[in-house]
């Protein structure tokens, strides 16, 4: 009877185990969460942060994986033998990840010269300064380096030199497993219709898109909507759909929060839902760039909304 008695407590637990449904958390997560580095551009910039203390502090917050940002690395930018330091960075950056379980998602690219301009040489120049990072990313186990399309205003030559490099660009990264991907960040790419024209173009298929939830300024220089006092906005919902057909990365840019916790500018819930129903699943990079927060705690903020519309979206 004894037997019998443990018997069914055994099979009642078992089958109580069974039924229990996970958290609305892990039921509802269609993706992963990185950390955007640019998030603490502050600090890093102004306060002594060094950029290498990146994996601790996004381990601490939670996350999984990681978005470097180029420019906040002076002893990459600013050193006379380039190739050096960008392979002491790969070889900091791929410790401390090691050492935090952190997943290497991306390199964000600026300032390595204009990829649509119509001066052949420098876009040359900018082309070979961007296969540095290419081989960086692939050396991290990186899934894309983000790069920006500036150059000319003209929308016919914007789009033929946008073209030409991502062709030259995306050939090169092809071998190494590199996705070649295009943000919303000012200009022209801001549109996400004309960015499309170029992507659409491009031969290709590790050539995609970055969609930036905030960056549809089409008159600001890299396209933020920070203030809500940009006077020539894109919208920015019909620009995500537009954008994430090609998507590789999402970019979760947030910039102030009410009461209750929701994006001021920004209707998150429409805008995840987009996310989802295009069928992405992969990682969505949260990135603070407001000011009435800390940089710690604006990127919470974020991460707490992304969790809490994933649960019922």
């Amino acid at each position: 009877m004894k037997s019998f008695t443990l018997s069914l407590i055994t099979l009642t637990l078992l089958i109580s185990c069974q039924n229990q449904k996970p958290s609305s958390q892990e039921a509802e997560s269609f993706f992963k969460l990185s950390l955007a580095q640019w998030s603490f551009h502050k600090s890093i910039k102004y306060n002594n942060l060094s950029p290498y203390e990146f994996a601790r502090l996004a381990n601490e917050l939670g996350f999984e994986g990681l978005e470097y940002v180029n420019t906040l690395y002076p002893d990459v930018t600013k050193s006379d033998d380039k190739t050096s330091a960008i392979n002491a960075f790969i070889e900091k950056n791929n410790s401390l990840a090691a050492k935090y379980k952190m997943k290497n998602v991306l390199i964000m690219v600026d300032e390595e010269g204009d990829l649509s301009t119509s001066n052949k040489n420098e876009r040359l120049e900018a082309i070979e300064n961007h296969k540095l990072w290419i081989n960086a990313a692939h050396k991290m186990g990186c899934g894309a380096i983000r790069l920006n399309l500036h150059g000319e205003e003209n929308e016919e030559l914007w789009i033929k030199n946008s073209i030409a490099s991502l062709e030259m660009l995306s050939e090169f990264a092809k071998p190494l497993n590199v996705n070649i991907i295009v943000e919303n960040h000012g200009g022209n790419s801001s549109n996400a219709s004309l960015l499309m024209k170029v992507i659409d173009q491009v031969s290709f298929d590790n050539c995609g898109t970055l969609p930036d939830f905030g960056n549809f300024c089409l008159s600001k220089n890299w396209g933020s909507l920070k203030e809500n006092k940009c006077d020539n906005p894109y919208d920015p919902y019909m620009g995500v759909s537009e954008m994430m057909p090609k998507a590789f990365g999402v970019s979760a840019k947030a910039y102030d929060f009410d009461a209750s916790g929701n994006e001021t500018i920004l209707d998150y819930e429409k805008l995840l839902s987009i996310v989802k129903k295009a069928g992405y699943n992969g990682f969505i990079g949260v990135e603070y760039e407001g000011d009435h927060l800390s940089e710690e705690e604006g990127i919470i903020a974020t991460k707490k909304l992304i969790e809490k519309i994933s649960s019922i979206i």
